[in-house]
């Protein structure tokens, strides 16, 4: 049995099954992960690991579910088939009803979007040493359009919750098996607007650096409508925003990337901003 480890829980791969081992209970990404797989498994089998059971380790939360097939996305801009298939699988995640969703206990999922752009006033608020940087003025210039962009009272628009988002499409996260596109890590998952999800997707710093997801070929893929367009365009600042906090010197971020990578965030925020 091969182990991995991140920051929130480790992962066992044996022949036909994954142990994900949470290292806390605290904030319930096991009841989230086993929650989204049980009602995906019900209203849209096939697009995620199927679920098969929950357990203990000594004192930690363990989710045991099915191991797909396919090869982890990313470092390269997907290919036509690669974003149809997305897009079919995203459709199906989105198209589990909503009532269903509330009746599972899902709440709106973590750093939704009742949360996030006020935690991301009180991180840019914080005092940030940026001598680790190479250009710490177009850093300082970052947090500050950031701060001036969230502090605008019609930046955001309303969100429509009406679907189930996984909320971290990392490109890691898509399994391709040259056909079909799978999802896993659903621990933050829950209801959502399709379109702050997709602008989170899309503004992932490991695709976007990358230029895995094109944001409006992916829109498309996903059917998005013109006004959930609009939405996601508005959201794609709050989640460029919170990529750069997490690129500050102190936060993983910083420290997971190349050197320069919060300067490109800075620039980049600071384009999307100025629209």
């Amino acid at each position: 049995m091969r182990t991995m480890q991140t920051h929130t829980h480790d992962i066992s791969f044996a022949e036909t099954e994954v142990r994900k081992r949470f290292l806390r209970w605290a904030d319930g990404e096991a009841a989230r992960e086993w929650a989204c797989l049980k009602l995906i498994w019900t209203h849209a089998p096939g697009i995620a690991p199927r679920p098969l059971r929950l357990e203990k380790a000594g004192d930690h939360p363990v989710v045991v579910m099915e191991r797909l097939a396919g090869t982890p996305l990313g470092g390269a801009p997907l290919s036509a088939a690669q974003t149809e298939a997305l897009g079919r699988t995203l459709l199906r995640l989105h198209g589990i009803p909503t009532e269903v969703i509330e009746e599972a206990g899902l709440a709106e999922r973590r750093l939704g979007p009742s949360t996030l752009p006020e935690a991301l006033r009180g991180w840019l608020c914080e005092q940030h040493d940026l001598s680790a940087c190479h250009d710490p003025a177009l850093i300082t210039a970052g947090i500050a359009a950031g701060a001036e962009w969230l502090a605008q009272p019609d930046a955001l628009p309303a969100p429509e919750l009406s679907c189930l988002g996984i909320a971290d499409l990392n490109p890691t996260n898509v399994l391709w098996d040259g056909r079909a596109c799978r999802l896993v890590d659903f621990e933050d998952g829950g209801l959502t607007d399709p379109a702050y999800d997709l602008a989170d997707h899309v503004e992932h710093i490991a695709s976007r650096t990358h230029g895995v997801f094109d944001p409006e070929t992916l829109g498309s893929a996903v059917g998005l409508s013109d006004g959930a367009r609009e939405r996601m365009r508005a959201y794609r600042p709050l989640w460029a925003t919170f990529w750069l906090a997490m690129l500050l010197p102190g936060n993983g971020g910083f420290h997971r990337n190349p050197p320069g990578t919060t300067e490109l965030q800075a620039r980049h925020l600071l384009a999307l901003v100025a629209g």
